[in-house]
């Protein structure tokens, strides 16, 4: 079953993007994230309708985080990518004749609503300054590994 990693690959070009000075180029965040630079483009301009990033035109342009890091959440960038779907399972038929379809779609509704809602209340309080941080610290337990 394939599932939509828009909000994940969008995480971690943010997390690149918030450790270089400058701008980055689609193409740099593509082959990053092995990808088509069409493809970051096209999401990035979701991100900078939500104001969260800026691009520069020509030469030396490319993408560049506007906003800032504490006050992003992980629900700010999942409906800045149009809201798509949390889970990949759902109900057979939506409007079933059949009483025990409709008995089954009844309970999975309510589940998937309650768990959507916890989900979506977590990614309210998760910033990508708390990824940021994570990030930085796991890399600094890595350098000390290697040394």
């Amino acid at each position: 079953m394939k599932h939509n990693s828009r909000l994940s690959s969008v995480l971690h070009a943010l997390l690149h993007m918030a450790e270089q000075d400058g701008p980055v180029t689609s193409e740099t965040i593509a082959q990053c994230l092995g990808t088509n630079p069409v493809v970051v483009r096209r999401t990035m301009g979701y991100l900078r309708e939500a104001g969260i990033v800026t691009s520069d035109r020509g030469h030396a342009g490319g993408w560049r985080i506007h906003a800032d890091l504490r006050t992003v959440t992980l629900r700010q960038l999942h409906e800045a990518l149009g809201e798509p779907a949390m889970f990949a399972i759902g109900n057979r038929n939506e409007a079933p004749e059949c009483l025990v379809e409709q008995s089954v779609n009844a309970a999975l509704e309510g589940t998937f609503a309650e768990a959507e809602a916890l989900l979506l209340k977590r990614f309210s309080e998760i910033t990508l300054a708390d990824l940021a941080a994570d990030f930085a610290r796991r890399h600094a337990a890595a350098r000390r590994r290697r040394s």
